[in-house]
C-alpha cells in the first residue's frame, strides 16, 4: 500500500471517507506502550509478564483470531464477493494459485522444511514492512534509492528478529547469538541511515512517520533481546493489521454505501449493519471458526468417508493458502492503477 494525499476539498461524492494518516500515525502508539510494560515488568513485576507470556503469538489462539488470520480473509472476502475485482485479477490468480500448487506440492517433494519456513518468514516479514514503508512513502516523499535502502535494512533485520523467535527452540547457543549480532549490527546501520535520510523529509509529520517505522523495528529488536518475544511480534502484527482493516474498512464503506454492489453488503443493508461492522465482523468469525473447528470437521469427513485423518488441512493448508495469496495480491490490489483505488482517498 502507497499513500498519496488528498484534501478533503474538491473530492467526487464516492470519498464519503478517507484515510486518515494521523489516525496510521498513531497506531504507532503500541511502541511506547509495549516498552512501558517491558521496563515495569523488569523493575517492578519480577519478570512476570517475560516468564508467563508465550514465546510466539501463535501458541494463543486468541491471538491468532484477533491478528493474522483475520485481515487476510478480510483481504480474500473483498477480492472474491466483487466480480470485477475477479475479472481483472483472474489471469494473475491462476497464476499465483499454480505456482503454490507446484512450489509446496511437488517441491515439498525434495526442498527440505526448513527452507520453505525460511522463504515463507522472509516473505511475511517483507509483506507487514513495505505495507508501512509505502505508506509512509507517500508522506515523506523519499528518494527512491533511500526509501529502498531504509525498507531493504528494515527487512533483513526483521528477518533475523523474525527467525530468532520462531525457530529459538530449534538453534543451538551459538546460532542464537549470530541472530543476534546480525539484527544488532542491521539495527545499527539502519538508524544511522535513518539519520542520514531524514535529511530528504520537508515535513515535521513526515519525519515523524519515519521514525515511527524506523522504531518499529528497532523496538522489536529490543524487546527480542530481552526475550519478549510476544510483545516483539505484537508491535509490528498490530500496526499492520489494523492499517489494513482502515484501508479495507473505508474501502467498503466508499463502494457500497450508496448502493450495495455485492450479495454482502445487500444483505447487511436488509438487516440494517452498519458498513463499518460488516467486513470486520465476517472476518473474524470466520478466523474463529476455521482456527478452532476447521481442522477437526475436515478430520471428521475424511474419516467418515476414507478412514484416515488429513492432518491441518485448514489451518496449514487452507489458511496457509490464503496467507500466500494475500501476501501476493496485496502487492499490486492497491497500487494506484488497481479498480480498488477509486475508492480510496487520504487527508492528513
Amino acid at each position: 500500500m502507497s499513500a498519496q494525499i488528498i484534501s478533503a476539498q474538491n473530492q467526487p461524492d464516492v470519498y464519503k471517507l478517507m484515510v486518515s494518516m494521523r489516525l496510521l500515525l498513531g497506531l504507532y502508539a503500541i511502541i511506547p506502550v509495549c516498552l512501558l510494560l517491558a521496563f515495569f515488568d523488569t523493575w517492578f513485576w519480577q519478570d512476570f509478564l517475560k516468564t508467563n507470556l508465550p514465546s510466539s503469538p501463535s501458541h494463543f489462539l486468541l491471538f491468532q483470531i484477533l491478528f493474522g488470520t483475520p485481515h487476510i480473509i478480510a483481504s480474500a472476502v473483498i477480492l472474491v464477493t466483487n466480480n470485477e475485482y475477479l475479472s481483472f485479477y483472474k489471469h494473475k490468480l491462476l497464476f499465483m494459485t499454480t505456482a503454490i500448487a507446484i512450489v509446496f506440492g511437488i517441491g515439498s517433494l525434495f526442498i527440505p522444511y526448513r527452507v520453505f519456513y525460511l522463504a515463507v518468514a522472509a516473505w511475511t516479514v517483507f509483506h507487514v514492512l513495505k505495507q508501512q514503508h509505502g505508506i509512509c512513502r507517500g508522506v515523506c516523499r523519499l528518494p527512491a534509492w533511500a526509501f529502498y535502502l531504509l525498507l531493504w535494512l528494515s527487512v533483513a533485520a526483521g528477518f533475523f528478529i523474525y527467525v530468532g523467535i520462531f525457530l529459538k527452540n530449534s538453534l543451538d547457543v551459538q546460532q542464537v547469538e549470530w541472530l543476534k549480532e546480525f539484527a544488532g549490527g542491521l539495527c545499527i546501520v539502519l538508524l544511522c541511515s535513518a539519520v542520514f535520510c531524514q535529511r530528504y523529509v520537508a515535513s515535521v509529520f513526515g519525519k515523524c512517520f519515519l521514525w515511527a517505522n524506523i522504531l518499529l523495528v528497532l523496538t522489536s529488536f529490543y524487546l527480542y533481546l530481552h526475550q519478549y518475544y510476544f510483545l516483539a511480534i505484537l508491535v509490528p502484527r498490530l500496526v499492520h493489521d489494523t492499517t489494513a482493516y482502515i484501508f479495507y474498512v473505508t474501502h467498503d464503506y466508499n463502494k457500497h454505501h450508496l448502493r450495495p454492489k455485492n450479495a454482502i453488503y445487500r444483505c447487511a443493508a436488509y438487516f440494517n449493519l452498519p458498513i463499518f461492522i460488516v467486513l470486520p465482523l465476517i472476518s473474524f468469525v470466520l478466523a474463529f471458526v476455521l482456527q478452532a473447528y476447521g481442522d477437526s470437521v475436515v478430520n471428521m469427513i475424511s474419516n467418515f468417508f476414507f478412514g484416515t485423518d488429513i492432518r491441518k488441512a485448514v489451518t496449514l493448508g487452507l489458511l496457509g493458502y490464503l496467507g500466500l495469496m494475500h501476501y501476493y495480491t496485496e502487492a499490486f490490489t492497491w497500487k494506484n492503477d488497481s479498480p480498488y483505488r477509486q475508492f480510496i482517498a487520504f487527508t492528513k
